[in-house]
Protein backbone atom coordinates (compact mmCIF):
# COMPACT_ATOMS: atom_id res chain seq x y z
CA UNK A 1 0.00 0.00 0.00
CA UNK A 2 1.30 3.48 -0.78
CA UNK A 3 -0.19 6.94 -0.61
CA UNK A 4 0.48 9.77 -2.95
CA UNK A 5 3.74 11.12 -1.68
CA UNK A 6 5.91 13.95 -2.76
CA UNK A 7 8.78 13.11 -5.06
CA UNK A 8 12.09 14.75 -4.44
CA UNK A 9 13.64 16.61 -7.35
CA UNK A 10 17.34 17.03 -6.71
CA UNK A 11 19.11 20.24 -7.78
CA UNK A 12 21.29 20.05 -10.89
CA UNK A 13 25.02 19.75 -10.16
CA UNK A 14 26.55 20.55 -13.54
CA UNK A 15 28.67 23.30 -12.00
CA UNK A 16 30.23 20.86 -9.54
CA UNK A 17 30.92 18.39 -12.33
CA UNK A 18 32.38 21.01 -14.63
CA UNK A 19 34.78 22.22 -11.93
CA UNK A 20 35.89 18.69 -11.16
CA UNK A 21 34.79 18.97 -7.54
CA UNK A 22 33.56 16.12 -5.38
CA UNK A 23 30.09 16.19 -3.81
CA UNK A 24 30.05 17.51 -0.26
CA UNK A 25 28.88 14.16 1.16
CA UNK A 26 30.52 10.81 0.41
CA UNK A 27 28.51 7.73 1.28
CA UNK A 28 29.68 4.19 1.88
CA UNK A 29 26.87 1.68 1.89
CA UNK A 30 27.09 -1.17 4.38
CA UNK A 31 24.50 -3.17 2.46
CA UNK A 32 25.88 -5.75 0.07
CA UNK A 33 24.56 -6.94 -3.29
CA UNK A 34 24.47 -10.75 -3.44
CA UNK A 35 26.57 -11.98 -6.35
CA UNK A 36 23.54 -13.72 -7.86
CA UNK A 37 21.88 -10.32 -8.32
CA UNK A 38 24.71 -8.75 -10.34
CA UNK A 39 22.86 -8.81 -13.67
CA UNK A 40 19.36 -9.57 -12.38
CA UNK A 41 16.02 -8.17 -13.49
CA UNK A 42 13.14 -8.12 -10.98
CA UNK A 43 9.71 -9.50 -11.83
CA UNK A 44 6.83 -8.46 -9.55
CA UNK A 45 4.20 -11.15 -9.00
CA UNK A 46 0.62 -10.16 -8.18
CA UNK A 47 -0.48 -13.60 -6.98
CA UNK A 48 -4.14 -12.66 -6.48
CA UNK A 49 -4.61 -11.43 -10.06
CA UNK A 50 -2.15 -13.74 -11.81
CA UNK A 51 -4.44 -16.71 -12.45
CA UNK A 52 -8.12 -17.55 -12.19
CA UNK A 53 -7.38 -19.62 -9.09
CA UNK A 54 -5.06 -16.98 -7.64
CA UNK A 55 -2.94 -19.59 -5.85
CA UNK A 56 0.71 -20.52 -5.49
CA UNK A 57 0.02 -23.80 -7.28
CA UNK A 58 -1.51 -22.01 -10.25
CA UNK A 59 1.36 -19.53 -10.41
CA UNK A 60 3.93 -22.35 -10.36
CA UNK A 61 2.93 -23.31 -13.90
CA UNK A 62 4.28 -19.94 -15.07
CA UNK A 63 7.82 -20.47 -13.76
CA UNK A 64 9.17 -22.02 -17.00
CA UNK A 65 7.66 -19.13 -18.96
CA UNK A 66 9.35 -16.58 -16.69
CA UNK A 67 12.61 -18.51 -16.91
CA UNK A 68 12.49 -18.04 -20.70
CA UNK A 69 11.82 -14.33 -20.14
CA UNK A 70 15.16 -14.28 -18.34
CA UNK A 71 14.16 -12.54 -15.10
CA UNK A 72 16.07 -13.58 -11.99
CA UNK A 73 14.34 -12.13 -8.91
CA UNK A 74 10.68 -12.86 -8.24
CA UNK A 75 9.13 -10.26 -5.93
CA UNK A 76 5.93 -11.66 -4.44
CA UNK A 77 3.38 -9.13 -3.26
CA UNK A 78 2.33 -9.86 0.37
CA UNK A 79 1.47 -13.50 0.92
CA UNK A 80 0.09 -13.15 4.46
CA UNK A 81 -3.54 -13.40 5.61
CA UNK A 82 -5.48 -10.15 5.08
CA UNK A 83 -7.27 -8.53 7.98
CA UNK A 84 -11.06 -8.56 7.89
CA UNK A 85 -11.63 -5.76 10.40
CA UNK A 86 -11.93 -2.38 8.60
CA UNK A 87 -11.23 -4.14 5.30
CA UNK A 88 -11.50 -2.15 2.06
CA UNK A 89 -13.44 -3.82 -0.73
CA UNK A 90 -14.47 -7.46 -0.60
CA UNK A 91 -10.96 -8.94 -0.48
CA UNK A 92 -9.03 -6.14 1.21
CA UNK A 93 -5.53 -4.88 0.68
CA UNK A 94 -2.70 -7.43 0.75
CA UNK A 95 -0.81 -4.75 2.70
CA UNK A 96 -3.15 -5.15 5.70
CA UNK A 97 -1.39 -8.00 7.48
CA UNK A 98 -3.39 -10.20 9.85
CA UNK A 99 -0.50 -12.51 10.80
CA UNK A 100 3.18 -12.02 9.98
CA UNK A 101 3.97 -15.74 10.26
CA UNK A 102 1.08 -17.18 8.26
CA UNK A 103 0.01 -17.77 4.65
CA UNK A 104 -3.03 -16.18 3.05
CA UNK A 105 -5.39 -19.18 2.70
CA UNK A 106 -6.59 -17.79 -0.64
CA UNK A 107 -3.11 -18.56 -1.99
CA UNK A 108 -2.67 -21.98 -0.40
CA UNK A 109 -0.86 -23.30 2.66
CA UNK A 110 2.69 -23.63 3.92
CA UNK A 111 3.30 -26.79 1.89
CA UNK A 112 2.16 -25.00 -1.27
CA UNK A 113 4.52 -22.10 -0.58
CA UNK A 114 7.43 -24.44 0.15
CA UNK A 115 6.73 -26.19 -3.15
CA UNK A 116 6.80 -22.87 -4.98
CA UNK A 117 10.08 -21.89 -3.33
CA UNK A 118 11.67 -25.25 -4.13
CA UNK A 119 10.64 -25.16 -7.80
CA UNK A 120 11.63 -21.50 -8.18
CA UNK A 121 15.08 -22.14 -6.74
CA UNK A 122 15.51 -25.23 -8.90
CA UNK A 123 14.90 -23.09 -12.00
CA UNK A 124 17.46 -20.50 -10.90
CA UNK A 125 15.13 -17.86 -9.47
CA UNK A 126 15.57 -15.97 -6.23
CA UNK A 127 12.40 -14.99 -4.35
CA UNK A 128 11.88 -11.87 -2.23
CA UNK A 129 8.83 -11.17 -0.08
CA UNK A 130 6.90 -7.93 0.19
CA UNK A 131 7.24 -6.94 3.87
CA UNK A 132 4.89 -4.50 5.57
CA UNK A 133 6.64 -3.17 8.68
CA UNK A 134 5.02 0.26 8.97
CA UNK A 135 1.56 -1.03 9.88
CA UNK A 136 -0.49 -4.18 10.45
CA UNK A 137 -4.12 -5.10 10.02
CA UNK A 138 -6.61 -4.26 12.76
CA UNK A 139 -7.24 -7.87 13.73
CA UNK A 140 -3.57 -8.82 13.87
CA UNK A 141 -2.87 -10.49 17.26
CA UNK A 142 -0.30 -7.78 17.93
CA UNK A 143 -3.10 -5.25 18.47
CA UNK A 144 -3.65 -6.83 21.91
CA UNK A 145 -0.51 -4.90 22.88
CA UNK A 146 -1.57 -1.28 22.49
CA UNK A 147 1.93 -0.06 23.32
CA UNK A 148 3.09 -1.72 20.09
CA UNK A 149 1.06 0.87 18.16
CA UNK A 150 0.62 4.62 17.91
CA UNK A 151 -2.39 5.76 19.90
CA UNK A 152 -4.46 8.92 20.26
CA UNK A 153 -5.02 10.89 23.46
CA UNK A 154 -7.68 8.38 24.47
CA UNK A 155 -5.35 5.41 24.13
CA UNK A 156 -6.96 4.16 20.92
CA UNK A 157 -4.78 2.64 18.18
CA UNK A 158 -4.69 4.87 15.09
CA UNK A 159 -3.94 4.42 11.37
CA UNK A 160 -0.86 6.09 9.81
CA UNK A 161 -3.10 8.68 8.08
CA UNK A 162 -6.74 9.42 7.33
CA UNK A 163 -6.70 7.46 4.06
CA UNK A 164 -5.20 4.18 5.27
CA UNK A 165 -8.13 3.32 7.51
CA UNK A 166 -7.70 -0.43 7.00
CA UNK A 167 -4.35 -0.57 8.83
CA UNK A 168 -3.00 0.15 12.32
CA UNK A 169 0.21 2.17 12.76
CA UNK A 170 3.07 0.34 14.49
CA UNK A 171 5.16 2.11 17.12
CA UNK A 172 8.91 1.53 16.82
CA UNK A 173 9.64 3.03 20.21
CA UNK A 174 8.50 -0.32 21.59
CA UNK A 175 11.46 -2.72 21.71
CA UNK A 176 9.30 -5.82 22.14
CA UNK A 177 7.52 -5.05 18.88
CA UNK A 178 10.85 -4.54 17.13
CA UNK A 179 12.10 -7.92 18.29
CA UNK A 180 8.87 -9.56 17.16
CA UNK A 181 9.16 -7.95 13.72
CA UNK A 182 12.73 -9.15 13.20
CA UNK A 183 11.76 -12.57 14.47
CA UNK A 184 8.95 -12.73 11.91
CA UNK A 185 11.26 -11.72 9.05
CA UNK A 186 13.85 -14.27 10.17
CA UNK A 187 11.15 -16.95 10.21
CA UNK A 188 10.62 -16.67 6.45
CA UNK A 189 14.34 -16.78 5.72
CA UNK A 190 15.02 -19.76 8.00
CA UNK A 191 11.86 -21.76 7.33
CA UNK A 192 11.23 -21.09 3.65
CA UNK A 193 14.67 -19.95 2.42
CA UNK A 194 13.42 -16.64 1.00
CA UNK A 195 16.14 -14.51 -0.59
CA UNK A 196 15.28 -11.00 0.52
CA UNK A 197 12.60 -8.43 1.13
CA UNK A 198 10.89 -5.50 -0.55
CA UNK A 199 10.09 -3.13 2.34
CA UNK A 200 6.74 -1.38 1.97
CA UNK A 201 6.74 2.29 3.09
CA UNK A 202 10.36 1.81 4.18
CA UNK A 203 10.84 5.44 5.23
CA UNK A 204 7.87 5.17 7.60
CA UNK A 205 9.99 2.90 9.78
CA UNK A 206 13.02 4.27 11.66
CA UNK A 207 16.33 3.75 9.87
CA UNK A 208 17.95 2.34 12.98
CA UNK A 209 15.42 -0.51 12.97
CA UNK A 210 16.30 -1.42 9.40
CA UNK A 211 20.00 -1.37 10.31
CA UNK A 212 19.29 -3.70 13.22
CA UNK A 213 17.11 -6.00 11.11
CA UNK A 214 19.57 -6.06 8.21
CA UNK A 215 22.46 -7.02 10.49
CA UNK A 216 20.56 -9.98 11.91
CA UNK A 217 19.00 -11.11 8.64
CA UNK A 218 22.20 -10.95 6.59
CA UNK A 219 23.84 -13.16 9.20
CA UNK A 220 21.47 -15.95 8.14
CA UNK A 221 22.24 -15.72 4.41
CA UNK A 222 23.00 -13.04 1.79
CA UNK A 223 19.75 -11.22 1.06
CA UNK A 224 18.54 -8.74 -1.55
CA UNK A 225 16.98 -5.72 0.19
CA UNK A 226 14.72 -3.28 -1.70
CA UNK A 227 13.23 -0.17 -0.08
CA UNK A 228 10.04 1.49 -1.22
CA UNK A 229 11.59 4.92 -0.81
CA UNK A 230 13.77 7.43 -2.60
CA UNK A 231 14.07 10.27 -0.12
CA UNK A 232 15.98 8.69 2.78
CA UNK A 233 19.62 8.14 1.84
CA UNK A 234 20.41 6.63 5.24
CA UNK A 235 18.34 3.58 4.35
CA UNK A 236 20.87 2.78 1.64
CA UNK A 237 23.83 3.40 3.94
CA UNK A 238 23.24 0.45 6.22
CA UNK A 239 20.24 -1.66 5.27
CA UNK A 240 19.08 -1.62 1.64
CA UNK A 241 20.96 -2.09 -1.59
CA UNK A 242 18.33 -0.49 -3.84
CA UNK A 243 15.28 1.78 -3.72
CA UNK A 244 12.50 3.08 -5.96
CA UNK A 245 13.43 5.37 -8.84
CA UNK A 246 10.26 7.45 -8.58
CA UNK A 247 12.18 10.39 -10.01
CA UNK A 248 12.85 8.50 -13.25
CA UNK A 249 9.24 7.25 -13.37
CA UNK A 250 7.94 10.81 -12.99
CA UNK A 251 10.44 11.99 -15.59
CA UNK A 252 9.33 9.51 -18.26
CA UNK A 253 5.69 10.44 -17.60
CA UNK A 254 6.57 14.10 -18.11
CA UNK A 255 8.72 13.30 -21.14
CA UNK A 256 5.84 11.42 -22.79
CA UNK A 257 3.61 14.43 -22.13
CA UNK A 258 6.11 16.71 -23.88
CA UNK A 259 7.19 18.51 -20.72
CA UNK A 260 10.84 17.39 -20.51
CA UNK A 261 13.81 17.14 -22.85
CA UNK A 262 17.45 16.05 -23.07
CA UNK A 263 18.74 18.79 -20.78
CA UNK A 264 16.33 17.75 -18.03
CA UNK A 265 17.36 14.12 -18.45
CA UNK A 266 21.06 14.86 -18.17
CA UNK A 267 20.48 16.98 -15.07
CA UNK A 268 18.56 14.17 -13.39
CA UNK A 269 21.18 11.57 -14.32
CA UNK A 270 24.01 13.73 -13.00
CA UNK A 271 22.19 14.33 -9.73
CA UNK A 272 21.50 10.66 -9.20
CA UNK A 273 25.07 9.62 -9.96
CA UNK A 274 26.23 11.91 -7.13
CA UNK A 275 23.40 11.13 -4.72
CA UNK A 276 23.46 7.36 -4.45
CA UNK A 277 25.73 5.81 -1.81
CA UNK A 278 28.55 3.66 -3.13
CA UNK A 279 27.42 0.21 -4.28
CA UNK A 280 23.72 1.12 -4.10
CA UNK A 281 21.40 1.91 -7.00
CA UNK A 282 17.75 2.60 -7.91
CA UNK A 283 15.10 0.22 -9.20
CA UNK A 284 13.86 1.54 -12.56
CA UNK A 285 10.30 0.97 -13.74
CA UNK A 286 7.48 2.28 -15.91
CA UNK A 287 4.78 0.37 -14.03
CA UNK A 288 4.13 -1.68 -10.88
CA UNK A 289 1.09 -2.68 -8.81
CA UNK A 290 0.54 0.85 -7.47
CA UNK A 291 1.06 2.63 -10.78
CA UNK A 292 -1.25 0.22 -12.59
CA UNK A 293 -4.12 0.43 -10.11
CA UNK A 294 -3.93 4.08 -9.06
CA UNK A 295 -2.35 5.93 -12.01
CA UNK A 296 -3.24 3.71 -14.96
CA UNK A 297 -1.29 1.30 -17.15
CA UNK A 298 1.94 2.33 -18.83
CA UNK A 299 -0.07 2.71 -22.06
CA UNK A 300 -2.47 5.11 -20.35
CA UNK A 301 0.42 7.25 -19.15
CA UNK A 302 3.07 6.89 -21.87
CA UNK A 303 1.12 6.08 -25.03
CA UNK A 304 3.41 5.54 -28.01
CA UNK A 305 6.49 6.09 -25.83
CA UNK A 306 6.12 2.81 -23.89
CA UNK A 307 8.80 0.80 -25.70
CA UNK A 308 11.31 3.65 -25.69
CA UNK A 309 10.80 4.28 -21.98
CA UNK A 310 11.08 0.58 -21.19
CA UNK A 311 14.38 0.50 -23.08
CA UNK A 312 15.52 3.46 -21.02
CA UNK A 313 14.81 1.64 -17.74
CA UNK A 314 17.04 -1.24 -18.88
CA UNK A 315 20.00 0.90 -19.95
CA UNK A 316 19.82 3.58 -17.22
CA UNK A 317 21.94 2.83 -14.10
CA UNK A 318 19.96 0.61 -11.72
CA UNK A 319 18.00 -2.63 -11.68
CA UNK A 320 14.97 -2.90 -14.00
CA UNK A 321 11.52 -4.08 -12.91
CA UNK A 322 8.90 -5.92 -14.95
CA UNK A 323 5.43 -6.03 -13.39
CA UNK A 324 2.98 -8.91 -13.91
CA UNK A 325 1.48 -8.54 -17.38
CA UNK A 326 3.96 -5.94 -18.58
CA UNK A 327 5.74 -8.66 -20.56
CA UNK A 328 2.62 -9.31 -22.66
CA UNK A 329 1.54 -5.68 -23.02
CA UNK A 330 -1.30 -5.71 -20.49
CA UNK A 331 -3.63 -2.74 -21.01
CA UNK A 332 -5.97 -3.51 -18.11
CA UNK A 333 -6.05 -1.33 -15.01
CA UNK A 334 -6.55 -3.78 -12.13
CA UNK A 335 -8.83 -3.31 -9.14
CA UNK A 336 -6.75 -3.23 -5.96
CA UNK A 337 -9.18 -4.60 -3.37
CA UNK A 338 -11.02 -7.14 -5.56
CA UNK A 339 -10.32 -10.19 -7.67
CA UNK A 340 -9.53 -8.83 -11.14
CA UNK A 341 -7.87 -11.40 -13.39
CA UNK A 342 -4.97 -10.22 -15.52
CA UNK A 343 -5.61 -11.37 -19.11
CA UNK A 344 -3.29 -13.03 -21.59
CA UNK A 345 -0.33 -13.91 -19.37
CA UNK A 346 0.24 -17.37 -20.85
CA UNK A 347 0.30 -16.25 -24.49
CA UNK A 348 3.69 -14.97 -25.66
CA UNK A 349 3.62 -12.16 -28.21
CA UNK A 350 5.85 -9.48 -29.73
CA UNK A 351 5.93 -7.62 -26.40
CA UNK A 352 7.22 -10.78 -24.71
CA UNK A 353 9.98 -11.01 -27.31
CA UNK A 354 10.83 -7.35 -26.73
CA UNK A 355 11.26 -7.75 -22.98
CA UNK A 356 13.09 -11.07 -23.36
CA UNK A 357 15.58 -9.27 -25.58
CA UNK A 358 15.96 -6.38 -23.12
CA UNK A 359 16.66 -8.81 -20.28
CA UNK A 360 19.23 -10.57 -22.48
CA UNK A 361 20.83 -7.22 -23.35
CA UNK A 362 21.34 -6.51 -19.66
CA UNK A 363 22.60 -10.01 -18.88
CA UNK A 364 25.19 -10.00 -21.64
CA UNK A 365 26.59 -6.48 -21.22
CA UNK A 366 28.51 -5.96 -17.98
CA UNK A 367 28.31 -2.18 -18.38
CA UNK A 368 24.57 -2.49 -17.59
CA UNK A 369 24.92 -4.73 -14.55
CA UNK A 370 23.55 -3.70 -11.18
CA UNK A 371 26.99 -3.87 -9.55
CA UNK A 372 28.58 -1.96 -12.42
CA UNK A 373 30.66 1.17 -11.88
CA UNK A 374 29.74 2.21 -15.43
CA UNK A 375 28.28 5.67 -15.01
CA UNK A 376 25.83 7.20 -17.47
CA UNK A 377 27.76 9.58 -19.75
CA UNK A 378 25.75 11.96 -21.96
CA UNK A 379 26.67 11.72 -25.65
CA UNK A 380 27.04 15.18 -27.24
CA UNK A 381 24.57 15.91 -30.02
CA UNK A 382 22.96 18.78 -31.91
CA UNK A 383 19.29 18.08 -31.11
CA UNK A 384 17.89 18.66 -27.62
CA UNK A 385 14.89 16.45 -28.43
CA UNK A 386 17.09 13.37 -28.71
CA UNK A 387 18.42 11.72 -25.54
CA UNK A 388 21.75 9.95 -26.05
CA UNK A 389 24.03 8.39 -23.45
CA UNK A 390 26.57 5.64 -23.02
CA UNK A 391 27.81 3.32 -20.31
CA UNK A 392 31.26 1.74 -20.50
CA UNK A 393 33.00 -0.93 -18.43
CA UNK A 394 36.37 -1.93 -19.83
CA UNK A 395 35.81 -2.99 -23.41
CA UNK A 396 32.05 -3.42 -22.94
CA UNK A 397 30.08 -0.42 -24.21
CA UNK A 398 26.39 0.36 -24.58
CA UNK A 399 25.10 3.42 -26.42
CA UNK A 400 21.41 4.39 -26.14
CA UNK A 401 19.70 6.91 -28.42
CA UNK A 402 16.04 7.92 -27.97
CA UNK A 403 13.86 10.30 -29.94
CA UNK A 404 12.03 11.81 -26.96
CA UNK A 405 9.19 13.32 -28.98
CA UNK A 406 6.21 12.30 -31.10
CA UNK A 407 7.78 13.96 -34.14
CA UNK A 408 10.56 12.75 -36.43
CA UNK A 409 13.99 14.07 -35.38
CA UNK A 410 17.39 14.29 -37.06
CA UNK A 411 20.50 14.26 -34.88
CA UNK A 412 24.26 14.16 -35.30
CA UNK A 413 26.15 12.71 -32.34
CA UNK A 414 29.82 13.01 -31.39
CA UNK A 415 31.04 9.48 -30.67
CA UNK A 416 34.61 10.26 -29.66
CA UNK A 417 35.76 7.37 -27.40
CA UNK A 418 32.68 5.41 -28.49
CA UNK A 419 33.78 4.60 -32.04
CA UNK A 420 33.92 0.80 -32.03
CA UNK A 421 32.15 -2.35 -33.24
CA UNK A 422 28.61 -2.85 -31.95
CA UNK A 423 25.47 -4.93 -32.36
CA UNK A 424 22.27 -3.04 -33.12
CA UNK A 425 19.48 -4.02 -30.73
CA UNK A 426 16.68 -3.58 -33.27
CA UNK A 427 18.19 -5.87 -35.90
CA UNK A 428 20.93 -7.88 -34.20
CA UNK A 429 23.32 -6.91 -37.00
CA UNK A 430 26.93 -5.95 -36.31
CA UNK A 431 28.25 -2.57 -37.35
CA UNK A 432 31.13 -0.23 -36.70
CA UNK A 433 30.49 3.31 -35.49
CA UNK A 434 32.90 6.09 -36.36
CA UNK A 435 33.51 9.38 -34.54
CA UNK A 436 30.17 10.85 -35.64
CA UNK A 437 26.75 9.34 -36.22
CA UNK A 438 23.83 10.99 -38.01
CA UNK A 439 20.35 9.49 -37.63
CA UNK A 440 16.82 10.41 -38.62
CA UNK A 441 14.53 8.91 -36.00
CA UNK A 442 10.80 8.27 -36.21
CA UNK A 443 8.57 9.44 -33.35
CA UNK A 444 9.71 7.70 -30.12
CA UNK A 445 12.19 5.57 -32.05
CA UNK A 446 15.14 4.34 -30.03
CA UNK A 447 18.35 2.57 -30.97
CA UNK A 448 20.70 0.66 -28.70
CA UNK A 449 24.24 -0.25 -29.72
CA UNK A 450 26.02 -2.82 -27.55
CA UNK A 451 29.35 -4.61 -27.52
CA UNK A 452 27.65 -7.93 -26.75
CA UNK A 453 24.69 -9.09 -28.80
CA UNK A 454 21.36 -9.26 -26.97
Amino acid sequence: MTAKRSRILLATLFTITALGLQPAIAYNSNSVLPTWANSATIYEVNVRQYTEAGTFKAFEANLPRLQKLGVKILWLMPIHPISKLNRKGSLGSPYSIADYKAINPEFGNEADFKSLMTKAHALGFKVILDWVANHSGWDNPWTANKSWYHTDSGGNIIPPNNDWTDVAWLNYKNQDMRRAMIDAMSYWVKTFDVDGFRADVASGVPTDFWKQANTQLQAIKPLFMLAEDQSTTSLLDDAFITNYNWELKDFVNALAAGNKDRTDFEGMATNQSLSYPNRSFPMNFITNHDENSWSGTEFDRLGAAVSAMAALTFTYPGIPLIYSGQEVGNTKRLAFFEKDLMPGLTVANSTTSFYTKLVSLKNKNAALWNNSAAKLVPTPGDNNSVIAYSRTLGTNKVLTIINATNNAQKVTLNLTKLNAAYYLFSTGKSMTLKTTLTLTLKPWQYEIYSSAKA
